[in-house]
């Protein structure tokens, strides 16, 4: 039986470290970069690259930021065909009490039991924040919101956001309802890459329901840095937040913040973070697509290992003139049983900066390994057995050595 664990691959290139590391002087504004938010992340949208990152992965409340998962779930039955812009719901009374003028939070003023076009209540949803949009959109597509709530989750699931929970449609504050920066910052580069016919109403910068006008909650759209969404929220137990994007001269940056003490706050943290995104770094082309990046160990094949290589080239952002330590690995589950299928996904590749995970990219098999002989195949498993002897037989005597160790001092 072979044990199949994670391994991490020698870079076949290793010049490419060496292009990394010679980069000349550390540039201090690059490396102490400073902002308020708690919780904070900021992202390369074409290559992935973080630009920086703090406390990216700790849950927060998402408050009305929520309501991007909300709109996702509109956005895939329209573009399914399962809904158009013209289908009518109705405002319920719950969604009238909870959602509208009376409930405190921000609305779009519907009236209850009148029916609205979903091109309406989507802007309703977007440009106003109106906690009244959801909830008639949340009864109207699942029955009740907790059964949407249960859509928002398995979805969230599919598109990789894997430490978030919803438990409403609107961010009202609920006990284990949960984000995470990098989660947020997944879910709106998937929101501009897979609508962008309707992500462009995250840029209207007003609309008008009930004769009552409001302007676009997001402060990056007042300002000239590009800005073209997506969604504020603010909690009294979380603060205020803000998960934006904008575009400059071709390159598309998204900046999620929470925690923050005031609206100003939110406002000119996230201008700093962009302005500051925008000018303090440079794209390095790490790996050209279809390039050999390393060889991964195959089980059971006519060869002992595969070339595994990107579909798309792997670019990275660097802070301009850092000589900032930058490792790369490729990390996969192996050894491959083979037959391995060429351009089947078999691992990723991670570069890290610093402390942070700056990249992280699948890598495909660049050709296909078929099945080995029955002599390659009983060698190739008594090999596997043989390293795993060895490696717990490590293990097991690197623990002995440990545990006589008093107190654990040397």
């Amino acid at each position: 039986m072979v044990t199949r664990r994670f391994r991490t691959a020698f870079l076949a290139v290793p010049a490419m470290l060496a292009l990394l590391l010679g980069l000349g002087a550390v540039s201090a504004s690059a490396q102490s970069f400073q902002t308020a938010a708690p919780h904070a992340i900021l992202v390369d949208s074409e290559s992935g690259s973080v630009l920086f990152e703090k406390a990216a992965d700790e849950p927060f409340s998402p408050a009305s930021m929520a309501k991007l998962m909300t709109a996702e779930i509109v956005f895939g039955a329209l573009k399914e065909g399962r809904l158009t812009m013209d289908t009518e719901f109705t405002v319920t009374e719950d969604a009238w009490r909870r959602g509208g003028a009376g409930g405190g939070g921000s609305s779009m003023f519907a009236q209850v039991n009148s029916r609205i076009k979903l091109s309406d209540l989507l802007r309703g949803l977007v440009v106003q924040s109106g906690n009244d949009a959801a909830i008639t959109i949340a009864e109207n597509m699942a029955g009740t919101e907790e059964a949407f709530a249960g859509i928002m989750n398995r979805r969230a699931k599919e598109i990789g956001m894997t430490r978030s929970t919803f438990r409403n449609a609107t961010g009202y504050s609920a006990p284990d309802q949960k984000v995470t920066a990098r989660d947020m910052a997944r879910l709106a580069q998937h929101l501009i890459d897979t609508y962008p016919e309707y992500y462009k109403i995250y840029s209207e910068r007003e609309f008008t329901w009930n004769k009552i006008k409001q302007q676009n909650r997001n402060p990056l759209l007042t300002l000239d840095i590009g800005a073209d969404g997506l969604k504020t929220g603010y909690l009294e137990e979380s603060g205020y937040a803000l998960t934006g994007s904008a575009v400059q001269n071709g390159q598309r940056l998204i900046m999620v913040v929470s925690g923050l003490k005031t609206a100003r706050d939110r406002a000119s943290e996230t201008r700093k973070l962009m302005e500051w995104g925008f000018r303090a770094f440079e794209p390095r082309q790490v790996f050209a697509q279809g390039e050999t990046v390393a060889d991964v160990s195959v089980f059971g094949g006519e060869k002992g290992s595969v070339p595994v290589v990107p579909n798309k080239p792997v670019r990275l952002l660097l802070p301009r003139g850092s000589s900032e330590k930058v490792s790369a690995r490729v990390v996969y589950q192996g050894p491959l049983a083979a037959p391995v299928e060429q351009g089947r996904e078999v691992a990723r590749l991670r570069v890290t900066r610093g402390d942070t995970l700056a990249l992280e990219q699948p890598l495909y098999a660049g050709e296909a390994v078929a099945e080995g002989t029955l002599t390659q195949r009983a060698m190739d498993a008594a090999m596997e057995v043989g390293t795993d002897l060895i490696r717990k037989a490590f293990e097991k005597a690197k623990g002995g050595s440990q545990a006589g160790t008093p107190n654990g001092n040397s």
